[in-house]
């Protein structure tokens, strides 16, 4: 065995009571609270912006394909565009695509007992696919399309049926209002469901229906649609795809991502990263300090010992060994403490949901979590190795020391 590793064992083994003992029990603890931050700082911030994203994504697909609308808003009825099926395979077919839909939206007025609410009406066609919205879902059913005109059903939000005081298979008026607000249409249509995806955007904004009654209300030509929502196999590629789309559509087609459309969420969610970063820092700061602190109180409780090492030949590099084997030691307790804590908070917050949020506030009653496997091992690898290039600065105090002036040394 290495002399070096030799005597590093002896020390942290030594069960004197000493000062150091309480130092190195505070440098683990601290290592190990900052390393169990870290842990549960990253899997906060992946679940959070995770759930967060998935809600959006499964209301209204990764990019949206309309027509250009000059001066108008991205959350606004749009200019009929013509279904066409060879556009719609090649939407489909396009690399990176998983799914198509064809959409409308229309202003309108809720009205219920003299109570009214303005919404955006939200029209989908019989291919629509209800089970991304199927988690949404609290009460009834969707709405379906067996009717041969068009469906007399509605799907209404839960803030929504609250303020209106609405009951699944209420009966309620539809008031469709044109743009130049010159004429109104009425329609009486029945409530089959209530949703509530936690999203004050959507569920203070949209209610789902029939595409083809805003045709119909519209008097739009058979076939025409609003747009296209279209659901990507990795969300990741949401701007390269759309990029590539706007490129191939037909002349004043346009698409749009998720995140151009509704910006101040998602501008939301990256901040989440600044804290993450910033968190991280502080706490590999923290963990810095206690062990360098803690690597310095070892050599001058060991100074003597020091000198008497020098005085029989050793090495400075060898001496510095010792100390660098006990303090990486002692980064690595506290690391698998961290870890172990870490992960057991993770896992009981995962099974369990202990911590709960305003979904007002947040858009989760849960705090979501979610990490892999590489996540963690980076972190403590990167703590380790941090820590331990910050230790060897400490060590270099060993060289300065003087073999005769350490022996007497009290």
């Amino acid at each position: 065995m290495k002399t070096s590793v030799f005597i590093s064992k002896r020390i942290a083994l030594n069960r004197q009571r000493t000062f150091s003992r309480f130092i190195i029990r505070l440098s683990i603890a601290a290592t190990a609270l900052s390393v169990a931050s870290m842990i549960l700082t990253l899997s906060f911030v992946n679940g959070f912006q995770n759930a967060v994203s998935q809600k959006i994504f499964s209301f209204w697909g990764h990019i949206r394909v309309q027509q250009a609308q000059a001066a108008q808003s991205l959350i606004s009825e749009e200019t009929p565009l013509k279904g066409s099926d060879s556009v719609y395979q090649m939407l489909k077919s396009f690399p990176g695509v998983k799914q198509v839909q064809s959409y409308a939206t229309k202003s309108a007025v809720l009205e219920n007992k003299q109570e009214i609410e303005g919404v955006l009406f939200k029209g989908v066609s019989a291919n629509y696919d209800f089970h991304n919205l199927q988690s949404f879902l609290l009460e009834g059913r969707w709405i379906d399309f067996s009717d041969s005109s068009y469906s007399k059903q509605i799907v209404i939000s839960k803030p929504i049926a609250d303020e209106l005081n609405i009951h699944v298979n209420d009966s309620i008026h539809v008031i469709f209002i044109t743009p130049d607000a010159a004429s109104t249409s009425v329609r009486k249509l029945q409530v089959t469901g209530i949703y509530k995806t936690g999203i004050d955007e959507y569920d203070k904004l949209f209610a789902i229906g029939d595409l083809r009654l805003l045709r119909k209300i519209n008097q739009w030509k058979h076939g025409e649609i609003g747009g296209y929502e279209i659901f990507l196999k990795d969300y990741t590629q949401m701007d390269t795809i759309s990029y590539q789309l706007h490129e191939t559509l037909p002349l004043r087609w346009e698409s749009h991502t998720i995140r151009e459309i509704y910006p101040n969420i998602f501008d939301w969610l990256n901040i989440l990263n600044v804290n993450r970063n910033v968190i991280f820092i502080i706490m590999a700061i923290v963990a810095i300090i206690n062990l360098v602190t803690c690597l310095l109180i070892l050599v001058l409780e060991r100074i003597r010992m020091v000198g008497i090492l020098k005085s029989m030949g050793a090495t400075d590099w060898m001496i510095q060994k010792i100390f660098l084997y006990h303090a990486a030691f002692i980064a690595f307790m506290g690391v698998l403490i961290g870890l172990i804590t870490g992960m057991g908070i993770y896992f009981l917050q995962r099974y369990t949901g202990f911590i709960k949020l305003d979904e007002t506030n947040y858009y989760v009653s849960v705090a979501p979590v979610l990490i892999s496997g590489w996540e963690v091992f980076l972190i403590c690898l990167s703590t380790l190795i941090v820590c331990f290039i910050a230790l060897l600065l400490p060590t270099l105090f060993v060289r300065s020391v003087k073999p005769v002036k350490a022996i007497r040394f009290r």
